[in-house]
């Protein structure tokens, strides 16, 4: 290993242990701990056009079940999705959206689902709908710029709200201290409208405005954006970076998935957002176990100085 190559693995090694400071983040009568293992988020898309599992879970009854069998399979907690965010995705009328989330939150609410619920929204009268039907956190893909709005809806229920990169038009000056800038000037939004600043997750927006290219080196500088001080959340699962590398099908990049989610975890990422739950919890648990091994070695070379 090269001294440069030393050098990043230790950064990514002191990103992640700064990230395993333990502490409980409240969602209502649900809660998160963070610190004790990366939180897996799993995903329910009850939209008929999603680019990766479209119409496979937008009737009520599987929708429940799937969400259910999440669980079982290890994830912390549901996102619920009614407007697909593929590249080229038509825009949902918020009426729509409303019929597609409202019930399916209701149901999983009344079906006893033992883990936090979260609704992928940038509308804020979804958000407000989500929070009155039993969600408990706000996953807003425009952090807070499309409707600012959002972000006192989650300040007047006292919810987590996860603000994801995201630009209108994808034009950079420095691309990576660009991102770090709009994520933090993002989250100064969210304290001023109301928010507690404990309720603030950061998404690095893999796939929203930004090339493959950029996707690829924004990957390779995680840690400026778990080093702002916020817990962050990484969604690459089925990402286009992804299929685009390796050059396969969507279906068929799982171990890509798995590389990034591992390499996310490795430089601080406190959660990540996935379609395989049982697939990619092996991966996180993985990432895990070495982390917590290399933290036991430090702490005997520690004692023996």
């Amino acid at each position: 290993m090269t001294l440069q190559a030393s050098e990043q693995a230790a950064y990514y090694y002191e990103a992640q242990r700064q990230a395993r400071d333990v502490r409980t983040i409240s969602c209502g009568n649900r809660e998160l701990r963070l610190g004790e293992k990366t939180l897996v988020m799993g995903i329910l898309n009850v939209t008929p056009d999603s680019f990766s599992d479209g119409g496979q879970f937008d009737t009520l009854e599987a929708a429940v079940h799937r969400a259910h069998d999440m669980v079982e399979e290890g994830a912390d907690w549901i996102d619920v999705g009614g407007e697909s965010t593929r590249p080229g995705a038509k825009e949902v009328s918020l009426e729509e959206e409303l019929s597609r989330v409202i019930p399916v939150i209701r149901a999983l609410v009344e079906s006893g689902l033992p883990v936090p619920i979260s609704v992928d929204t940038y509308k804020s009268e979804v958000a407000r709908q989500a929070i009155e039907a039993g969600a408990h956190v706000l996953n807003d893909i425009w952090g807070g710029i499309r409707e600012p709005e959002l972000l006192r809806v989650a300040a007047a229920n006292d919810c987590p709200v996860i603000l994801t990169h995201n630009r209108e038009v994808a034009v950079y000056t420095d691309f990576i201290e660009d991102v770090c800038s709009d994520l933090q000037h993002m989250a100064e939004a969210a304290i001023d409208a109301g928010v507690n600043s404990n309720q603030i997750w950061l998404d690095p927006g893999i796939g929203f405005a930004k090339s493959r290219e950029q996707n690829l080196l924004l990957m390779n500088h995680l840690t400026r954006i778990t080093s702002l001080g916020y817990p962050v959340l990484l969604a690459t699962s089925r990402k286009s970076m992804i299929w685009r590398t390796l050059d396969l099908p969507v279906d068929q990049i799982s171990a890509g998935t798995a590389a990034t989610l591992v390499y996310g975890i490795m430089q601080g990422c406190a959660a990540v957002r996935v379609h395989e739950v049982g697939e990619m919890c092996k991966a996180v648990r993985m990432a895990d176990a070495m982390l917590a091994a290399a933290a036991l070695t430090d702490r005997d070379s520690e004692r023996t100085r």
